[in-house]
């Protein structure tokens, strides 16, 4: 029999780091279920149905009988329409056989570090950052190396604050623009700047796009579109959940240089084959139907207005702020003024415990150190402008108690 101790787990298992928005998230749950009203700003996925013209193709696949396996790597018009869109909306040439269709997004990043990384490579992370990096890269045999950003630079690295942190180990650089957990988007002239440094050192960028549509007065640039040593140092991820409110279809792509390609065909052949076949006739329609288009424009609309409401509203607020976000759907809220503030006599230590005390007042909020940083929480606006108006009211509520030290 198996001696399960202690030792029994692979070591780069053993060191995932769990959700530190587990216990928030378990806590909302069981006020809702006890009947007292809580605003979750936690979403992480668009709040919109997937649109219906997807859903039938879903429904016409199955009925033609596309239950069976695919290529790995996926089913070729797919590809080939990712090929087109990227060759469209990105200035992007590349081959179907460049192209993987994964499991999601995140499917398409762990593929990426998985082959690129060997034991001890570093791979730079700006932060805040999407709290999965850090552990695709430990699951990759691979080191993390944070950058930290500032809120007065709009949380973007600059060329001076990439190279300080560049060793000979450093084999990737983790690029998201558009930005989770902070909206931030980068300029062209901005991405030239950082290529030009990534390009001149070897290292190679793992592009996260999956944000690319939902963009507010500015445009999206794929750093691989810049040059050709760009293109060919880059894997450009991206996918079908956020742009089509597809989350759970679980389908999302990357195009990289054809050895690098090769590569994860192989690897994803072996370890999941094909993503799900219904999905992906779903996601080929998505992608070529003219509907999309008029979908993607009524949700960033929508989007825009909350994001205004929102960014105007907390900064009215006196003792929090917060700065205009690009992209994504997401709102960075500075609460440092309230680290080290006592509610009802226990001292606030982090934002893990602010995070705790909001859900007196009914407020469900991703503490910032889930995304690698204390001074803030993380609000979504894929939520209704209603519970977004209620939700920053009893934000208000409790920063005025706490800031004016009534809190026992």
């Amino acid at each position: 029999m198996a001696n399960f101790n202690g030792n029994c787990i692979n070591d780069k298992v053993a060191g995932i780091t769990p959700s530190l928005t587990l216990s928030i998230t378990a806590k909302a749950k069981k006020m809702k279920s006890e009947g007292i009203s809580v605003i979750g700003f936690g979403a992480g996925e668009p709040d919109f149905n997937t649109p219906e013209y997807v859903n039938e193709a879903a429904k016409k696949a199955l009925d033609k009988g596309f239950t069976k396996y695919t290529e790995a790597s996926g089913i070729t018009p797919l590809r080939q329409a990712i090929a087109d869109k990227l060759k469209t909306e990105n200035n992007l040439n590349y081959d179907i056989d460049q192209i993987i269709v994964s499991n999601g997004a995140k499917h398409s990043l762990f593929n990426s570090l998985f082959v690129l990384l060997s034991e001890g490579d570093e791979v730079i992370i700006p932060s805040p950052y999407w709290l999965t990096y850090p552990e695709l890269v430990r699951l990759s045999g691979g080191v993390s190396v944070f950058i930290k950003t500032q809120a007065k630079n709009g949380f973007k690295v600059t060329p001076d604050e990439l190279k300080k942190v560049i060793t000979p180990k450093t084999k990737a650089f983790i690029l998201n623009s558009p930005n989770n957990p902070t909206g931030a988007v980068y300029t062209k002239e901005e991405l030239e700047a950082l290529g030009k440094v990534l390009v001149e050192n070897g290292i190679f960028i793992i592009s996260d796009e999956i944000y690319e549509k939902l963009i507010y007065g500015s445009e999206h640039f794929s750093i691989a579109s810049l040059s050709k040593e760009l293109y060919d140092s880059t894997i450009v991820i991206n996918g079908m959940s956020k742009s089509y409110s597809m989350t759970g279809w679980r389908i999302g792509y990357l195009a990289a240089p054809k050895e690098i390609a090769k590569a994860i065909n192989a690897v994803q052949s072996h370890a999941t084959s094909n993503p799900n076949t219904i999905a992906q006739y779903a996601s080929l329609e998505a992608l070529i139907n003219p509907q999309g288009k008029i979908f993607l424009n009524n949700m960033v609309k929508i989007f825009n207005e909350r994001r205004k409401y929102m960014v105007e509203r907390i900064n009215k607020i006196k003792g929090v702020s917060c700065i205009t976000p690009g992209g994504a759907f997401y709102v960075m809220l500075d609460i440092s003024i309230l680290k080290g503030k006592k509610y009802k006599d226990n001292v606030m230590k982090g934002s893990i415990d602010i995070a705790e005390k909001m859900l007196d007042f009914g407020v469900a909020a991703v503490p910032g150190i889930a995304f690698g940083t204390d001074d803030y929480l993380r609000l979504s606006y894929a939520i209704s402008l209603e519970d977004i108006k209620e939700g920053l009211n009893r934000i208000e509520k409790f920063v005025n108690i706490v800031v004016n030290g009534d809190s026992k």
